[in-house]
């Protein structure tokens, strides 16, 4: 059951697709679910900044709740100045909204991030 369980989760993971990933930074996947609102799933990774290392500007299809779980990141939303989040903290970015995240500490950053979105889309879209 166990086994089913884990393959059933990699499987879902596998057809929600994830931003493409630049040198220092990594998003994994953690789990994909449906939810009750139809069309829509919650998709939780750990993304993993070196120092330095920027997201890439890019846009969701639903919502961003995140929670550094270790260092700093500068988050940069359109339309608004930026602003340093740190271990411990949580932020929200609202859906279609161009956005970035950049370690701006010493050491490596680490975020848990949950996504709503629409079911079937990419996790997340870049911008230039």
């Amino acid at each position: 059951m166990k086994t089913q369980h884990i393959l059933i989760t990699l499987a879902a993971l596998v057809s929600v697709p994830l931003l493409a990933q630049q040198a220092g930074f990594t998003r994994v996947g953690l789990q994909t679910q449906d939810l009750s609102t139809p069309g829509k799933v919650a998709v939780q990774a750990r993304a993993e900044f070196d120092p330095g290392v920027a997201a890439g500007r890019h846009t969701h299809p639903g919502e961003e709740l995140g929670y550094v779980l270790e260092g700093q990141l500068e988050l940069r939303i359109d339309g608004q100045p930026p602003k340093i989040i740190k271990a411990g903290e949580t932020f929200f970015v609202p859906e279609g909204i161009v956005h970035d995240g950049i370690n701006t500490g010493t050491g490596k950053a680490k975020v848990l991030a949950t996504y709503v979105v629409e079911k079937g889309k990419p996790v997340a879209t870049p911008v230039k």
